[in-house]
């Protein structure tokens, strides 16, 4: 059995005062989402054709690529930050979290840079090989 009062018991237990800026970081970057996201797929539709060639000339201009890499990093920090949630509510043991998180980071960090590497490749170079 504890001692002292039930006060006492849970003081210095409560918020660790950084939960409300991870909510707002999540929430700013799902407006971003939603924003981009919507810039996208107007984008394309007003494309006259998907052809390579139309593709790559879309691609090689500075108001589509600037917006794509914004969503690329967009998409990959909500991702990150919404598996990152997850893995400290539910994962208990401090090992497998800490292990968990380590591979959430650099899965999402990789597959950001890769898709940020080949956005580059073809909008400067024009072929994705």
């Amino acid at each position: 059995m504890a001692s002292g009062t039930q006060l006492g018991q849970v003081r210095g237990l409560g918020s660790a005062k950084h939960g409300a800026e991870h909510w707002i970081k999540h929430r700013y970057t799902a407006v971003a989402n939603l924003v981009l996201m919507l810039w996208l797929v107007i984008s394309l539709v007003l494309l006259p054709n998907y052809s390579f060639a139309t593709m790559q000339l879309w691609l090689s201009q500075p108001m589509t690529i600037v917006p794509l890499a914004l969503l690329i990093l967009s998409v990959f920090s909500h991702f990150k930050m919404g598996l990152q949630v997850f893995i400290e509510d539910y994962v208990h043991d401090e090992g497998l979290k800490f292990a968990s998180l380590f591979a959430l980071t650099a899965y999402t960090w990789g597959l950001g840079a890769f898709a940020l590497f080949y956005l580059a490749k073809i909008a400067f170079t024009g072929t994705p090989n």
